[in-house]
C-alpha cells in the first residue's frame, strides 16, 4: 500500500464516520506515524508504506472515528508555538486560551515577576508566559495528580525545570505565599451544558476540568476571593471566562476590591479574558 492509498482509506472511514475535518486528519495521523511533515507526503504520494506503520494508522484512524480528539490519539497540541505533551488526563490547549498569555506577557515583560497558575493542566498556560518573560519565576498547582505529571514533562521539555514547580493541591490550601500574578483557566461550563458539548469533549475531555457547577461560576468565584489573600499588593489576577460571564465576573471583582483593567476579546469578539488589579 503507497501513502495516497492508505490516506485514502483513512479519510474515507473518518468521512463515513461524520468527521468533517477527514482529509486533513488522515494526513496529520500519517505524517505523524511516518514523522513527515503534511507537505511531504503529497510529493511523495507513490511511496510504499511498510506493514506495522499500516497496522498503527488503521487503529489511530479508528479511535479518531470515534470522536476521540486528534490531540490526544498523538499525545501532542501545538500552543505558543511550541509542542505540548497531553493526555486524557489534561484540556486541551485551546488558541483562545493564548489570547491570555500574550496580553499578560505584554504587561510583565522584563519584570522579575513570582506567577501562580491555578488548574495549570497540561502547564501551557505558565510555561509559554514563562518562556517569553526570562526573568519571571513561577508555580503550577493542580487538583489532579496525573495532570501535574504531565505539566512536568512539559516543563523539562521545554527546560523550565528551574523555574517553574508544580504541585498537586488545591489552590484554597495556598497560604503563606504572596505572588505578582495568578493566571487561571478554570472550569466554567454550566454542568446542564456539559451535556450540549460535541462528543470530542465531553466524551473525552476532563469534567473536572470543564464542569463550573450551577451557573457556570463556581470555581471562578472561589478563586477571587482566595487571590486577595496570596496577592502582593496592586497583584494582577488573569482569568479565562465563558461566553457571556463578564458582567457576572466584573461584578464580583469589583466586590471583592479588583479594579478591572483590560478584557480580551476572542476572535468571535466575545469577552473571553479579564485582567484585573488588586487594588
Amino acid at each position: 500500500m503507497n501513502i495516497s492509498e492508505l490516506l485514502e482509506s483513512g479519510s474515507k472511514s473518518l468521512k463515513l464516520n461524520k468527521i468533517k475535518t477527514h482529509q486533513l486528519d488522515s494526513e496529520v495521523v500519517l505524517s505523524n506515524l511516518l514523522k513527515k511533515n503534511r507537505e511531504n507526503l503529497i510529493i511523495n504520494l507513490n511511496e510504499k508504506v511498510s506493514g506495522p506503520i499500516i497496522l498503527n494508522f488503521k487503529k489511530l484512524i479508528t479511535r479518531r472515528a470515534n470522536r476521540e480528539p486528534l490531540a490526544y490519539i498523538l499525545e501532542n497540541k501545538e500552543f505558543w508555538s511550541k509542542d505540548f505533551f497531553v493526555d486524557r488526563s489534561t484540556l486541551i490547549p485551546r488558541p483562545e486560551t493564548e489570547l491570555l498569555c500574550e496580553n499578560v506577557i505584554k504587561i510583565f515583560k522584563n519584570k522579575s515577576s513570582y506567577v501562580l497558575d491555578i488548574g495549570t493542566g497540561s502547564g501551557c498556560i505558565i510555561l509559554s508566559i514563562l518562556t517569553e518573560l526570562k526573568k519571571a519565576k513561577g508555580v503550577g498547582i493542580d487538583i489532579s495528580g496525573q495532570a501535574i505529571e504531565v505539566a512536568k514533562k512539559n516543563s523539562r521539555k521545554l527546560n523550565l525545570n528551574k523555574r517553574v514547580k508544580f504541585f498537586n493541591k488545591s489552590f484554597e490550601s495556598m497560604h503563606g505565599c504572596k505572588f505578582d500574578l495568578i493566571v487561571s483557566n478554570p472550569p466554567y461550563i454550566r454542568s446542564s451544558d456539559i451535556k450540549n458539548l460535541s462528543d470530542d469533549v465531553k466524551k473525552f475531555e476532563p469534567k473536572i476540568a470543564l464542569d463550573g457547577g450551577k451557573d457556570g461560576l463556581d470555581v471562578i468565584k472561589k478563586i477571587i476571593y482566595k487571590s486577595k489573600s496570596i496577592l502582593k499588593n496592586l497583584g494582577w489576577l488573569a482569568l479565562e471566562i465563558g461566553f457571556g460571564q463578564h458582567r457576572k465576573v466584573s461584578q464580583i471583582l469589583k466586590k471583592h476590591n479588583f479594579k478591572e483593567e483590560l478584557l480580551v476579546k476572542d476572535y468571535k469578539n466575545n469577552v473571553r479574558c479579564i485582567l484585573a488589579r488588586l487594588k
